[in-house]
């Protein structure tokens, strides 16, 4: 039944849109994409890389996703740990997995973001 995943959507305060693309295309590596001009006063923005979607919305009061979270792969785990590193960035490593090695960041809103690299 389910076809494949569309966009992950996550929450984000009011006016945090600049601090959003600030992480998501210049530490991450997404694209913006234009929201659909009907949902574009609701706040937020989307992102775009890959065929991976993530919307950040708007929700107050706000409360950031701790445990829950997208879990995005990468082609070289070392390189963007290095890429963070160079941002300025903090990150945790979890113990690896059967053939994942792995991640964890915090967007600039506490969000939690897995980034992995099967091995």
């Amino acid at each position: 039944m389910i076809k494949a995943m569309h966009h992950v959507q996550l929450a984000m305060p009011k006016g945090g849109e600049d601090q959003a693309r600030a992480f998501y295309v210049g530490a991450l590596g997404f694209d913006e994409v234009n929201k659909p001009s009907i949902l574009q006063g609701r706040g937020g923005v989307w992102f775009s890389q890959a065929g991976v979607e993530v919307h950040l919305g708007v929700e107050e009061p706000f409360t950031p996703a701790k445990k829950a979270h997208p879990a995005f792969e990468v082609t070289a785990l070392e390189q963007a740990v290095k890429r963070l590193t160079d941002m300025g960035l903090e990150y945790r490593r979890d113990v690896d997995l059967p053939m994942i090695r792995r991640i964890y960041i915090d967007d600039p809103f506490g969000n939690r973001i897995e980034l992995l690299e099967t091995i």
